[in-house]
This record gives structure tokens, C-alpha cells and sequence, in this order.
């Protein structure tokens, strides 16, 4: 290997192992499709300005002298990898803040414009081991499922952030972008026809999102139009883990990397965030099958009425509105089963890294 090559490779491990100290994680695999996957995102220069960004927003004052450049010549090239989806970015007034991005939610999702198959094919290789060597070793995630709130009788009572439409009234910025799991299962010929512009995205990741041509802003009453459109089309309501969340994404089972990934484990249910669960009143149901076609966890079967697999139902509520029968609803878990969401994104982040920092160490 000449010493060119074994500079990239060393640039790009060190990338990787950065990334992996960030609390989503990316952690390593025998083939090193992880970085494969680096170099195809990242030059080497933009490799090495990423190392020095935290998962905390600073001005570019202060990442300058981390590197000991000029902050008028590293400005610029911060500004572009930010649109190119490698970093994050933000304004405080006219000071932009830059930090790391992770790789999932993140990096991955900033790149939904700018696909090709290599791409595709490599990010599909490696997911589902970043979920397994990762996130499965987390009680935190970052997605939490919300119950569709047709699927709830008028007796349940329910918190705001579990209430998509609540979340929605709340935001006073709201940017709309494609599905990336549905546009590059599409591009390689799989999917499902459900609606693409199908993830929501506020506050200041919004501006972000508008700023980068991610996605176009919308009011609050074309949201619950959207919204109501994935719900027709039986798709997931994911936000964020937080009481106050910067995100919803609406998720099949099909093409979301999460919810595809997760179908495979053997317990799904407890895998994620949710408070809720199918039931079935086997005096109403006549098993005719529509519950089960409709669950993306696979955890409905059919015998004499319709069977719920506590163990592989996330509590999303899907399978309610198209029981003709009025045999399902979704009920809350006993209470000292149930999750509480941390206020922010920034407390969970800051849980999913102390979580993760145990468990290496259990490990060890």
C-alpha cells in the first residue's frame, strides 16, 4: 500500500471511530463497509475538518483554534460541507454554529437529494449491523412510536407529545422533506407506494432542511393535510424521543431502514419507545385479515379472531381503522411499563451516550 492510500485509510478510520464516539454510534464491521461508505461522502480534507466538530453547536472562532487555522479560511469550507450534509449547521443571529452530525439520523438523511445504487447498497450492507451492535444496546433511542389517534377510544387520555396532531400545532416552523428510505428502496426497484413527502421536520433543523433544499416549509394546516394522508396510507407516526420533538418521520415497514431492521428482531417490541399496544375483543372480531395485512411488525396472526404478539406489537395503532368491526383498539401499558421521553434531544443524546458508555464497559 503506498503512503497515499494508507493515509485515506487511516483519515477515514479515524472518521469512523469519531463518529462512533457520537451516542447514535457507527461502529466497526469485519468487511468495513462503514468506510467504504465514508469515502464515498467525505474527501479527505473535509475527514479531517469533521474530527474536530462536537456534538454541540460552536462558532467557528472556536473550532479554529482547536485546529489552529484561520477562522476566515475554515468558515468556508465548514459552510460547504454543511450544505453537502456532512456536518450540521446553524444560525444564532448572524453567527453561524457548526457541530457534528451523525451518521443515522443525520449524515444518511441529509443525503436523500444526492443518491446513486454504490451508495444505496452500502448504507443498506451496514445498517442493520449499526442497529444491532449499537442501538440494540441501548434502552434509548432516538425514535419513539406515537399511536394514531383514531386508534384510541374516548375514555384513553393522552400526554401531547404522544399526539402527532398536538406536535403539529405546537411548531411555528415546519419543513416537509422526502422519505429517504422510500426514495432509495424506489431507486433500486423496491418499496412501496406510499407517499414520499412523508418526514417533518421543526425548528431549527427546519432552517436547515429549507436552507439546504432538503425539503420545502409548509404551514401548519398543509402538515395535517400530509399527515392525514400517511395515516390514510396506514404508514407509522415516528418523532423524535423528546417531550419536545424536532421531527415526526411517517414509516413503513417495508422501506424504513428502522422499522425493516427492527421487524427482524425477535422482539421488537422491546427494541423502542412506545407506550401503547393492540387488543382485540374476540367477541366483535371475525378474523377476516385486514389487521394483520395492515401490521408492519408482523405481530398480528390469525386463528379463531385475530392474535396480538405483544412482543412484536410497537403500539402504532395502524391496524385500528381498517377493522371494519370495531374489534381493536390501543390501550396504554401499566404505567410502570411505560416510557417517559426526556424534555429535549439534547437530554436524550446525553442518555443514549452515558447508556452506551456502560455498556462498553460491561463488554470490556
Amino acid at each position: 500500500m503506498n503512503s497515499v492510500a494508507k493515509n485515506q485509510v487511516d483519515i477515514y478510520q479515524q472518521l469512523a471511530r469519531h463518529l462512533d464516539s457520537l451516542p447514535a454510534g457507527f461502529p466497526a464491521t469485519e468487511s468495513g463497509v462503514e468506510l467504504r461508505i465514508l469515502r464515498k461522502l467525505f474527501s479527505e480534507e473535509e475527514a479531517s475538518l469533521a474530527l474536530a466538530l462536537r456534538m454541540r453547536p460552536e462558532p467557528v472562532t472556536r473550532i479554529s483554534q482547536r485546529l489552529n487555522v484561520e477562522a476566515a479560511e475554515l468558515e468556508p469550507k465548514l459552510q460547504e460541507m454543511s450544505k453537502k450534509g456532512l456536518i450540521f449547521r446553524l444560525d444564532k443571529g448572524d453567527v453561524p454554529l457548526f457541530m457534528a452530525a451523525q451518521f443515522v439520523v443525520g449524515i444518511w438523511e441529509y443525503h436523500v437529494n444526492d443518491l446513486d445504487e454504490d451508495l444505496i447498497r452500502d448504507v443498506n450492507e451496514y445498517l442493520p449491523q449499526l442497529m444491532e451492535k449499537s442501538w440494540s444496546q441501548m434502552d434509548t433511542q432516538q425514535l419513539r412510536v406515537i399511536p394514531v389517534a383514531e386508534s384510541l377510544d374516548s375514555e384513553t387520555s393522552i400526554m401531547p407529545y404522544e399526539a402527532a396532531e398536538r406536535i403539529i400545532a405546537e411548531q411555528s416552523a415546519i419543513v416537509v422533506a422526502p422519505c429517504i428510505c422510500r426514495r432509495e428502496q424506489k431507486m433500486v426497484g423496491a418499496g412501496c407506494d406510499a407517499p414520499m413527502e412523508a418526514c417533518f421536520i421543526f425548528g431549527s433543523a427546519s432552517n436547515f432542511y429549507r436552507d439546504n433544499g432538503l425539503g420545502r416549509e409548509i404551514s401548519q394546516t398543509e402538515a395535517l393535510e400530509l399527515l392525514q394522508a400517511g395515516l390514510d396510507a396506514g404508514l407509522v407516526l415516528q418523532p423524535s424521543n423528546a417531550q419536545k420533538p424536532i421531527n415526526i418521520c411517517m414509516c413503513c415497514g417495508c422501506c424504513c431502514q428502522v422499522l425493516k431492521n427492527l421487524k427482524k428482531m425477535p422482539h421488537p417490541a422491546k427494541m423502542i419507545a412506545a407506550n401503547y399496544f393492540a387488543q382485540v375483543n374476540e367477541d366483535l372480531c371475525v378474523a377476516c385479515g385486514d389487521c394483520a395485512e395492515r401490521c408492519h411488525m408482523e405481530a398480528i396472526t390469525l386463528a379463531d379472531t385475530a392474535v396480538i404478539d405483544r412482543n412484536r406489537c410497537i403500539g402504532c395503532g395502524v391496524c385500528v381503522p381498517v377493522c371494519d368491526y370495531d374489534a381493536l383498539t390501543i390501550k396504554p401499558k401499566d404505567m410502570d411499563s411505560q416510557t417517559l421521553p426526556p424534555e429535549t434531544m439534547v437530554k436524550t443524546f446525553m442518555r443514549m451516550a452515558q447508556e452506551r458508555a456502560q455498556s462498553k464497559e460491561l463488554n470490556q
